[in-house]
């Protein structure tokens, strides 16, 4: 690919909407739909945050209107999610609200670099039970956060769920917790109501439209969101000097990695519920990038594809990137029409959505199978989401990763057998003198020593053939073994003949020095009768030897 259509490709262009002309009606009712689902869900990430319920709706549209357009998926719809939220608390506790948008448009230049240089695919090396289980950490962190205003008091934004959730049961004032638990508990009841209803009723707006009236009617004492800005903040770059840079990289590198992994599994969950055709990672990526850069400039939080958002914009009808648009236009209406109502609603209210949200996050069924499949992936599923509670999301992620890669070399090292099998055909006087061992799988670090064991220990032999046609991978480990083999075979009195070498593996074996190791070039056969038949050549000449 040319440098020009490589650049091309990162772009929106007219193939972007070649749909519209019939998926016009479904997207636009798909984007008022998701719009409608957004917006509680925009309110209560930002809350949840620390940034504030504004930042939370500035980015849902901002963000979003931003990944639609030069993002590379149709159907996803993006905007502030719970991970991103998990990673937000932490920093906003340590360094403060004023931090976040430099972080979102640091993190977004990083995400847009990820994207240009082509690590799109990346996501495709994450396995699913690191997945699941960082699913599963994102969703218990999410639950713990809503704690304080489930109380009814303000979260202190302690950098680990668990600790903040334990100090504010420790410290509730149980008197007055009443009101925000029973407004939790309502929020609750209505949307697990309203979808065993139909699955189409956007149970969270109802579930908060239901309890801010019953709280404004009565006039409950529930916390509310406060003023929300009636218009978009004008556009400005935040401030960033070089000691804040420096204290800010290692946050916004965390938060780049929980962008561009959470962006790309969504707009792969979205390619596989529409058949609107795949995705392009590297544009997602760049898209995705120029969203948060975007929000951080209008005083938003990072962004990322949402899965749920997604989800639901699928399944009501969307087709292309109208209805990500129209769910973006959809919530800036509701900023410059009903910003006072919106400030009303109480965060109990909201700490009951996420509540939800986080239950709904996780299938039990999907656990179960992970449980079920084997006992190394059952491990990597619980290892990262001990870790993603605990700790952080992208180490857990990393480790998670680096476990399964254990594991996946031990499974790999056990395919690698070495057998030691008869002779083919008649056998002759003097057979008993040749070893043929065929080795087969995989030899690669993992498993080199166990191979170099196995035939090194053969006694009484004159002749060892190897044969290597049925070695599916070899790397410079299991190159240099059969190199050091055959040296200590030789070197105790022993003929070796290799058979079989792959042409895939041949220049290898040379580099490494493989077949400087037999004692002559003629030891190198591609066929098992000449090489068997060389072999007994030996014997014979041995036994003639010892007979004269």
């Amino acid at each position: 690919m040319s440098v020009r259509a490589a650049i091309l490709a990162l772009l929106p262009g007219p193939a972007d909407y070649r749909m519209l002309p019939r998926t016009w009606r479904g997207d636009l009712v798909a984007g008022l739909t998701v719009g409608i689902v957004a917006l509680p869900l925009a309110l209560a990430f930002g809350v949840s945050s620390g940034v504030g319920a504004a930042a939370g709706l500035v980015t849902a549209i901002v963000a979003g209107l931003v990944a639609a357009v030069f993002g590379g998926s149709h159907v996803q719809v993006s905007g502030p999610t719970g991970a991103m939220v998990v990673v937000l608390a932490p920093i906003v506790a340590t360094h403060g609200v004023g931090s976040v948008a430099a972080v979102s448009v640091l993190a977004g230049l990083i995400v847009v670099v990820a994207g240009v240089v082509g690590l799109g695919r990346a996501v495709s090396y994450i396995p699913w039970p690191v997945i699941e289980g960082f699913t599963l950490g994102i969703a218990v962190i999410i639950f713990l956060q809503q704690v304080p205003a489930a109380l009814g008091e303000r979260s202190q934004h302690s950098s680990n769920a668990v600790v903040a959730a334990i100090e504010s049961v420790a410290r509730a004032d149980w008197s007055a917790a009443g009101w925000s638990l029973m407004a939790v508990a309502v929020v609750a009841a209505v949307m697990v109501g309203a979808s065993l209803l139909h699955p189409r009723i956007p149970g969270s707006l109802v579930a908060i439209v239901v309890v801010s009236l019953v709280a404004v009617l009565a006039g409950l004492p529930l916390e509310r969101i406060g003023e929300l800005p009636a218009s978009l903040p004008a556009p400005t770059l935040p401030s960033i000097t070089l000691s804040p840079l420096g204290e800010l990289a290692v946050p916004a590198v965390a938060v780049a990695a929980l962008a561009a992994i959470e962006s790309l599994l969504s707009a792969r969950v979205g390619a596989s519920l529409a058949d609107t055709g795949s995705y392009r990672p590297d544009r997602e990526l760049v898209g995705q990038g120029l969203a948060s850069l975007a929000s951080g400039v209008f005083g938003g939080m990072p962004a990322t594809g949402a899965i749920a958002r997604t989800a639901v914009n699928v399944s009501s009808g969307g087709r292309s990137r109208l209805a990500a648009i129209v769910h973006a236009l959809v919530l800036l209406l509701v900023v410059y029409v009903a910003a006072g109502v919106v400030s009303l609603i109480p965060l109990a209210a909201l700490a009951g959505v996420l509540m939800v949200t986080a239950v709904r996050m996780v299938s039990v069924a999907t656990v179960r199978s992970v449980v079920r499949s084997t006992r190394s992936d059952a491990l990597v599923f619980a290892v990262t989401a001990v870790i993603t509670v605990s700790f952080d999301l992208v180490v857990a992620v990393v480790i998670g990763i680096a476990v399964a890669a254990v594991f996946a070399l031990v499974t790999l090292s056990r395919s690698a057998g070495v057998h030691r099998e008869p002779l083919p055909g008649q056998p002759e006087p003097g057979d008993e003198r040749i070893a043929l061992f065929r080795i087969d799988g995989a030899l690669f670090f993992g498993a080199a020593e166990r191979m170099l064991d196995r035939v090194g220990e053969v006694e009484g032999a004159s002749v060892v053939i190897i044969r290597m046609s049925q070695l599916q991978s070899l790397d410079a480990t299991g190159a240099r073994v059969i190199a050091e083999l055959i040296t200590g075979l030789e070197r105790r009195g022993m003929t070796v003949i290799i058979k079989g070498i792959q042409p895939r593996h041949r220049g290898l074996v040379e580099r490494v020095g493989v077949l400087d190791a037999l004692r002559h070039e003629n030891h190198l056969f591609d066929d098992l009768p000449a090489a068997v038949e060389h072999a007994r050549s030996h014997v014979r000449r041995e036994r003639s030897s010892a007979a004269g």
